[in-house]
């Protein structure tokens, strides 16, 4: 007997970025148990597979499964490409994947890893699917910044780090650009039917940043580890955001536990902004973002 499609998502096609683990695993088995598509993205094709099987096995009936390295621009654009062939249709895409280094590391774009992956991947993949997500009467970008952009700064002088770097600072700025690029791609889409909103999901218990951590990390998350939300938990704000009826029309917003808040004073200022848009434009290779007359 066919299932019976019901709630905001149901039948709806939900691209998350990062989907094996933490956040965004929890993000998509959450949709997935509200009947949408879902489509998750990972770096390693084994844990990819796991997590589509645990989707599968919580009742998402379809679950796609990308594989990229989102730090490379050729992967990314690969990534796209795939996309755009294999998924008719985007109703939301959840820009999630992060990661925290405590020391520098370099791209094979020659680029910091930080910047490359936490915004430049998202800046880019949500270019090159913006076309797809215009053909719905409404669609949602969902990026999951956090709120460790309010001490972020963006420093056009040394985006990279390469004069002088913490992972602090570099996740910070990160961060902040997430937010810089909703609040502008907002503005850019206004006459369009596609949203686009940023939020934070709290401080959430997963492997993030276990890969080089620092050591108020080794020191302190173990202690903390307790206080913090689980996965499941810090993904409900993601899922409201990309799901709630009444956000249909809602764009240029900020939240936390699934309400609008106020960023930091920073991630408004129009001219960083624009001047980030064009920057990250610049590094990535996209002599058209947004495309077609927008």
């Amino acid at each position: 007997m066919e299932q019976i499609q019901t709630g905001p998502v149901a039948g709806k096609t939900v691209l998350i970025t990062g989907g094996t683990a933490g956040i965004g695993r929890a993000t998509a088995l959450g949709l997935a148990t509200m009947n949408a598509r879902v489509a998750i993205t990972g770096r390693d094709r084994r844990r990819t597979a796991d997590a589509a099987r645990a989707i599968r096995a919580a009742g998402g009936e379809q679950v796609d499964v990308f594989v990229a390295d989102l730090s490379s621009e050729a992967e990314v654009r690969r990534l796209a490409d795939e996309i755009l062939q294999r998924l008719p249709r985007i109703d939301v895409l959840i820009n999630n994947v992060g990661g925290y280094w405590n020391t520098r590391h370099v791209t094979a774009d020659g680029l910091e890893r930080t910047l490359a992956l936490n915004h430049l991947a998202p800046f880019l993949l949500t270019n090159l699917l913006l076309d797809r997500l215009k053909q719905n009467t409404s669609a949602r970008v969902v990026t999951v910044a956090s709120n460790a952009h309010a001490t972020g700064r963006i420093d056009f002088d040394d985006l990279q780090g390469e004069h002088s770097y913490s992972g602090a600072r570099a996740y910070n700025q990160s961060k902040l650009a997430n937010v810089l690029f909703t609040y502008e791609l907002a503005r850019r889409l206004r006459d369009t039917s596609v949203t686009a909103n940023a939020l934070h999901p709290g401080v959430v218990s997963t492997s993030f940043g276990s890969e080089d951590p620092g050591a108020a990390q080794r020191l302190f998350v173990p202690v903390l580890r307790p206080f913090m939300k689980t996965p499941v938990q810090g993904a409900a704000t993601s899922i409201h955001v990309a799901s709630a009826p009444d956000l249909e029309h809602v764009t240029g917003l900020y939240f936390a536990n699934s309400k609008p808040k106020s960023s930091s004073n920073r991630s408004y200022d129009q001219t960083a902004a624009t001047q980030l848009w064009q920057v990250s434009a610049d590094l990535v290779g996209l002599s058209a973002p947004l495309g077609r007359g927008v």
